[in-house]
């Protein structure tokens, strides 16, 4: 088994996404179980203390950089990174499975004739394998999967590894400038609500479903999300109904999130949801239905009325922030 890794550090207008330092210190860890090492790789313009990602058991790190690559390139990242691993002798490729590495892991694993395992809740090396845990049937099962493949691309779940609190240490930060850019596709604007965390990072998600019976009810869902610091994310029932955003949709069709709290509220706990959100830590549900297929996978439960429960949960956490 090779002992060469090689984690994708993602960024975003110049800052190192969360997901990304967990997949570093992933990588990491997966290195010291296989007796390798790891070093790390991003693409992009100016990016922002990239030396920190060696807090988290990197010693190297590689910048790809292009002004035109400020903006993620499905053509062009995918190229540069699997001429980079193959010319560094590169057999694991690890990224975090956000939007951006859900897209690009397997075009570089096409690129380096790899086998790819997506997804991944945990991992344990036995001998020469690397056994890695998925979900599968819309999250209602957990699998145990190995390669097959010399050459190996892993995507891991946001929010399931631990970073743990960074070190000290600082990595080497060796620039390259590349000139040859296939920019056969290019993003050319990115928009994100301001002030709005981003679910697929929150630590604390409180979504709003159908039961919150239209779009000029979610202001309790933003406020009770303001009060524990959190985001705000709905169902897949309400984005279709336009009353929210997309990019607050949690869910199977949506987004994949594990926060440490994640509150259901007026969310009857439809298969596609659950999928996107079961391996939360800790699930409190708020719901009037006590029969609500989201109570089965919540550690507490309110039956109740949510526009009576969520005001006063507000008004009481208020009082313990004071």
């Amino acid at each position: 088994m090779s002992n060469n890794i090689l984690v994708y550090v993602e960024q975003r207008n110049g800052q190192v996404k969360k997901a990304s330092n967990e997949a570093v210190k992933f990588a990491a860890d997966l290195a010291q179980k296989i007796n390798g090492a790891a070093t790390a790789v991003t693409i992009g313009a100016e990016i922002n203390d990239l030396d920190k990602v060696g807090g988290y058991g990197v010693n190297k790190v590689t910048h790809l950089k292009n002004s035109e690559l400020e903006n993620y390139s499905s053509s062009a990242y995918a190229k540069l990174l699997g001429a980079y691993a193959t010319e560094n002798g590169v057999d694991i490729v690890i990224f975090p499975n956000t939007s951006m590495g859900k897209d690009l892991a397997p075009r570089v694993a096409i690129k380096i004739d790899a086998g790819i395992i997506v997804d991944a809740t945990d991992c344990e090396v036995d001998g020469d394998d690397i056994i890695l845990t998925r979900p599968v049937y819309a999250g209602k099962a957990l699998t145990k999967v190995k390669f097959n493949s010399a050459k190996k691309v892993i995507t891991i779940r946001p929010n399931v590894f631990n970073a743990g609190v960074p070190t000290d240490t600082t990595a080497e930060v060796n620039t390259v400038n590349v000139e040859d850019v296939d920019l056969s596709t290019k993003v050319l604007e990115l928009k994100k609500s301001e002030g709005k965390l981003d679910v697929a990072e929150a630590d604390i998600i409180v979504s709003g479903g159908r039961g919150m019976k239209g779009p000029e009810n979610f202001h309790m869902i933003e406020e009770l999300a303001e009060v524990l610091g959190g985001a705000s994310g709905a169902s897949r029932a309400v984005v279709d109904a336009g009353w929210r955003p997309h990019a607050e949709q949690v869910g199977q069709t949506g987004k994949t999130v594990s926060p440490t709290l994640y509150v259901a509220v007026g969310i009857s706990g439809a298969i596609q949801h659950l999928a996107g959100m079961r391996s939360s830590k800790y699930i409190v549900a708020i719901n009037k239905d006590k029969d609500a297929p989201i109570f089965q996978v919540a550690d507490y439960g309110i039956a109740g009325d949510a526009f009576e429960v969520v005001p006063k949960l507000i008004e009481e956490l208020k009082k313990i922030k004071e």
